[in-house]
């Protein structure tokens, strides 16, 4: 439809029609914080308080240290965001400005800019935004290098409003430039029209067909602010009339309907007196919105709570998420949007979506002084402030986002896929990628699914299995991104002692374990370039000849086809042998991510997608049981997820081998990837909940145990997990030290009191078992 046609619709058939286009049930927010770095501007808007003259400011600009100041607080707060708010071109204007710009070494206001955001970004992580107004191709270009985005208000193309005289930087013209330019340079947009400033309906809509324009010609405008204009005492607009309600709300649809699907529609929550509207008209994102500082253009005009966005949201059966300074499809497309330097800035605050992390507390970047053998824990010294959010490994506690009151979402793609699965449909891989998606309410729904699911499949009891690991090597010929347990030859080793246990050693800690009550042992450890396949084989002999009766859970698909490579012989025929000499079963490690894309690059030099799947199938045809682990939260994305777990499915429903699926959440601390920054920092807790929900709803009728990895998560996040699908709560792992060795704090060893804590915390009976899932012999049971 036309625009011409769009102007002769009703209001309420034009926000109807806003909000089908509105295809996502998502509305999202920027934890922000706002640096007024200069209130001096050399134009006159007629609306305007927050430019102001010398006299009444203390400085022409904030000093760095103030700068740092109110990031900090910020970054203290939560926030993802620093908002630089700034006049257009003071020194143009005024001579104190000029002056303290010389004083202090800058050519120009956005050269100063552009320092403050640099300090901003390295000494908090917070990721600045600068909205400079109409600047030139160079400034814009300066600026992209220390801001992943930037942002600049059309307002209006009309050339004769009041509101706009004495101030040349809105000139039609030189914002339309400014906005080409973006463009042309790659940068993440905001713009937006001013609504109520003498413009007529007609204005707004040619504005916004120009912006529409712009985004077809470059792709760069990730948002449009439709903002209602506002008198303010002391201004020259003064006594003029607000905009009416209902033609800001129009103004909104007609946003939503003539920009193109990809560009988010904003209005800001504090302009309105109610908020709901604003959502009825087909918004999708609520802007920045501060914990800390006062929108400083509109001061008079307080921040709602996050909470009451919340609320408006899921009344209408929306969810509101936090997102970055550059929306998800920027974030996740870094070579073309961002300059390279700030690649990792964004990665660093974001989640598998591209979206800002959603666990409450304080990101502060991780810096390191020079790596140190600290034992079996994790060898960085990590130096400066200690961030407060939850990571996988850290000694934090979880938000807590299940049991929740409140009643499932029965809107929206989530409900959608839940209602298929409850009919019976086994979801594929987009419907897994909806379900990875899902926030607020849709968490409590995936979560409380899958426990039904759980109580159907295998009842109320949480299990748990008496074992030791023994890491026989740390060294290793491989080098996983990812692995902060393997050393190199000594030589060249920078982290830590290469050790290699013999076999006298590895049966020594097997004969501890049974007489500690253990029923099984891990074997699991690097790929030494010494070894040939017969190790192995040698080494399950030993832990049979020393303790014939415990079960032998070890090597991975690596080791176990490069164990048959080194020796040329058939993988089959490999595996019968090690199952002879006493192997009783494979563990899932070695998958990490199933999608040789993600493979390349977090282990480029292992096993590829389909040797995994080989490798188990194989030892599944010839009686060998084994489990699905996935490794999250690193570089991969949900959809890398989904195409994991249903490759895992198909080989489960071939040939049924799998005992049990594990999560196995990225540690980030030691991680080369990491201190490399090349990775996340892991995953949030939501995507740890959901990874759990989610394998019980694709696995159901498949696989009946779901576990957690108490290392990980702690026992806290573990027996939040027991509400979300979980039924086992993994070993008791005596001896842990590939977790601790990437950062993991959580202990080496729980015990059947701790296990049984976790399990009474939501009223479940816990149980021991066997590998396999059986009942535990009388003699082991009294032992452990």
């Amino acid at each position: 439809m036309t625009a011409d046609l769009l102007l002769d619709l009703p209001l309420p058939e034009l926000t109807a029609r806003a909000r089908d286009l509105r295809t996502s049930t998502r509305v999202t927010y920027s934890p922000k914080v706002f640096v007024p770095l200069t209130r001096l501007c050399r134009d006159r808007c007629g609306y305007c308080t927050f430019a102001t003259a010398p006299a009444h400011l203390p400085a022409p600009y904030l000093s760095p240290d103030e700068v740092l100041a109110i990031a900090r607080q910020g970054a203290e707060a939560g926030c993802h965001e620093a908002l630089f708010t700034l006049g257009e071109g003071p020194e143009e204007r005024y001579p104190a400005a000029r002056e303290w710009l010389d004083a202090h070494g800058y050519g120009s206001t956005v050269e100063y800019l552009s320092a403050m955001c640099a300090l901003v970004l390295e000494e908090t992580g917070l990721l600045p935004h600068a909205n400079a107004g109409a600047i030139s191709r160079d400034e814009l270009a300066a600026l992209r290098a220390v801001s992943p985005s930037q942002g600049m208000m059309i307002e209006s193309l009309r050339e004769d409003l009041a509101a706009h005289r004495g101030a040349p930087d809105k000139e039609p013209a030189r914002r339309l430039a400014t906005l080409e330019a973006a463009g042309e340079l790659a940068i993440p947009f905001t713009t937006g029209i001013l609504v109520g400033i003498g413009e007529t309906v007609r204005d707004r809509v040619d504005a916004l067909v120009a912006i529409a324009h712009a985004h077809r010609r470059h792709g760069h405008v990730q948002e449009v602010i439709v903002q209602n204009f506002l008198p303010k005492p002391g201004t020259g607009m003064r006594a003029w009339p607000a905009c009416p309600p209902e033609e800001h709300l129009q103004a909104i649809a007609l946003a939503r309907l003539i920009l193109p699907p990809d560009v988010h529609v904003q209005a800001p929550p504090n302009l309105a007196e109610d908020i709901g509207p604003l959502l009825d008209a087909g918004i999708d994102d609520w802007g920045g919105v501060s914990p800390v500082t006062a929108d400083h253009v509109n001061p008079e005009r307080p921040w709602p709570a996050v909470d009451v966005l919340r609320r408006a949201c899921e009344e209408r059966g929306l969810t509101l998420a936090p997102r970055l300074t550059v929306y998800p499809e920027y974030a996740l497309d870094p070579s073309r949007w961002l300059d390279p330097a700030l690649h990792f800035p964004v990665l660093d605050r974001g989640d598998a979506e591209g979206l800002g992390r959603d666990d409450p507390g304080a990101i502060w970047p991780e810096r390191h002084a020079a790596a140190a053998n600290v034992g079996t824990g994790a060898e960085v010294v990590q130096v400066g402030r200690r961030s407060t959010a939850w990571y996988s490994g850290a000694d934090v506690t979880p938000q807590v986002l299940i049991p929740g009151a409140t009643e499932p979402s029965q809107a929206g793609a989530v409900a959608e896929v839940l209602s298929g699965v409850r009919a019976g449909q086994e979801p594929g891989i987009d419907e897994l990628v909806t379900l990875f998606s899902a926030r607020g309410p849709e968490v409590r729904a995936v979560a409380a699914l899958a426990d039904e699911l759980r109580a159907r499949a295998v009842g109320d009891t949480v299990t748990y299995v008496v074992n030791r690991n023994i890491n026989y090597t740390n060294v290793c010929t491989f080098r996983c991104a990812f692995c902060g347990f393997s050393k190199g030859p000594l030589s060249l080793n920078l982290r830590g002692k290469p050790y290699l246990l013999t076999l006298d050693d590895v049966a020594e800690r097997a004969r501890e374990a049974w007489d500690r009550g253990a029923t099984e042992v891990c074997l699991q450890g690097g790929i030494h370039p010494s070894f040939d396949g017969d190790f192995y084989v040698d080494v399950a002999r030993a832990v049979r000849d020393a303790v014939p009766d415990i079960h032998v859970h070890g090597f991975t698909a690596l080791e176990v086809t490069e164990g048959a490579r080194r020796l040329g012989e058939p993988l089959a025929d490999y595996l019968q042998r090690l199952r002879e000499a006493g192997l009783a079963s494979l563990p899932g490690t070695a998958a990490e991510i199933l999608d040789d894309g993600i493979r390349a690059i977090l282990c480029p030099d292992k096993i590829d997608t389909e040797e995994w799947l080989e490798a188990h199938r194989t030892a599944h045809s010839i009686g060998l049981r084994s489990n699905i682990t996935i490794m999250f939260g690193s570089v991969e994305q949900p959809v890398h997820w989904a195409r994991h777990i249903v490759r895992t499915r198909e080989l489960q429903r071939e040939t049924g081998g799998f005992t049990e699926f594990v999560g196995l959440p990225f540690v980030h601390m030691a991680a080369p990837i990491y201190l490399k920054r090349r990775a996340r920092r892991g995953p949030t807790w939501r995507e740890v909940v959901l990874m759990h929900a989610v394998a019980r709803i694709a696995y159901h009728g498949l696989v009946d145990n779901i576990q957690a990895s108490w290392v990980k998560l702690g026992a806290v996040g573990a027996g939040q997990l027991l509400r979300a699908g979980v039924n086992d709560l993994g070993g008791t792992l005596m001896d842990e030290n590939i977790s601790r060795a990437a950062g993991a704090t959580h202990g080496q060893a729980l015990d059947e009191a701790g296990f049984a804590r976790i399990a009474a915390a939501v009223g479940r009976p816990v149980e021991q078992r066997t590998t396999l899932y059986g009942p535990v012999p009388a003699r082991v049971a009294s032992a452990s």
